[in-house]
């Protein structure tokens, strides 16, 4: 299934996505949750009425009328989410960004999986997203996958882990690089350099319907893998491309660290981190270790950064410059 949150007369609404339509779950069965945080508070006993619910849709069966996504006003799938955490799964990334820097690819990252928390009130879907005049200061996209969990856990094994799996989305881990630096000197972050925006969407992929892309995870490495073609467009131009394919560390390895003496919630989000060449910071940094005379690329006002993910959809977004001049790198100490 194809899962879209959808703002109906300003409340989130759930619907299915059905060859280019919406259908509201709960018009469709008044037995089925109106909202994706209800879905996920009651997945294991909801989940098979939904399933049942979608097919009898797509087959004709149920005679529920639909209305365009086009014309939606399309939300985050999940837009208020109990936490979201981003990892760092993408060896290929993490190396180049090290390289380019001319530092050594740290050996930690072969050892264990790792995560930060972000800003969970500042997910959004499609559509604009507003920054201020220091987020403009390198501003930058991050082309990522993520998942919600749907059941609540604690101190769950890999081998597990796949099962508290909802489903999977795109993610743009939006980042303004000269805030994220500044404040990491201190060996604290990324803090504002990340919490303004972290865009999800367009809508919720159940796993079942990414059974035909399943590949093996990397040797040595437990959970489901996918073979998906990512690539990031920053006005209509191919930046980024890669694939789910190459996480090193796989979702079951993060829920298996984040899950370890804490709950995990139905509601959490949980990015994969960057792919390869998957924001202007690796691509930069790769241009001007090959090219002295590299032209650094970042977002500006106005940019439409578009990203798709094979099976997952293609998610838009504009960049808006906000009508201030407040600057919180001006307040800075002397």
């Amino acid at each position: 299934m194809k899962l879209v949150t959808y703002s109906n007369n300003g409340q989130p609404q759930l619907a299915f996505f059905i060859d280019g339509m919406l259908y509201d779950t709960n018009a469709a069965n008044s037995q089925l949750p109106a909202s994706i945080a209800q879905l996920l508070q009651n997945w294991e006993t909801t989940i098979d009425a939904m399933k049942s619910t979608h097919d009898d849709i797509k087959n004709g069966k149920n005679p529920v009328q639909g209305k365009s996504f086009s014309d939606a006003a399309i939300m985050a799938p999940v837009p208020n989410p109990t936490s979201c955490r981003d990892g760092y799964a993408f060896r290929q990334h993490v190396a180049a960004a090290r390289r380019n820097r001319n530092v050594e690819m740290i050996a930690e990252f072969d050892q264990y999986p790792i995560f930060y928390f972000t800003n969970h009130n500042a997910i959004q879907g499609p559509g604009p997203i507003p920054c201020m005049p220091d987020h403009f200061k390198k501003l930058d996209f991050e082309l990522e996958a993520a998942i919600v969990i749907c059941k609540k856990g604690r101190n769950i094994k890999a081998s597990e882990a796949d099962s508290y799996i909802g489903g999977y989305m795109i993610m743009n881990d939006m980042s303004a690089r000269t805030l994220q630096m500044e404040e990491m000197l201190l060996n604290l972050g990324p803090a504002k350099g990340k919490d303004f925006s972290t865009v999800i969407g367009p809508w919720l992929v159940t796993p079942d319907e990414l059974e035909p892309y399943k590949i093996p995870a990397k040797p040595n490495h437990t959970g489901n893998n996918y073979n998906l073609k990512m690539t990031c467009k920053v006005n209509g131009i191919q930046v980024s491309e890669g694939n789910v394919g190459d996480m090193d560390w796989t979702f079951a390895e993060i829920i298996e660290r984040c899950a370890y003496g804490a709950d995990i919630l139905p509601g959490d989000v949980i990015g994969s981190g960057t792919v390869g060449t998957g924001c202007f910071l690796e691509l930069n940094g790769t241009g001007k270790l090959n090219d002295p005379n590299y032209k650094e690329q970042w977002l500006q006002d106005g940019d439409v950064v578009e990203m798709e993910i094979e099976g997952l959809g293609h998610l838009s977004n504009t960049i808006v410059a906000e009508k201030t001049d407040w600057s919180i790198l001006n307040l800075k100490k002397k």
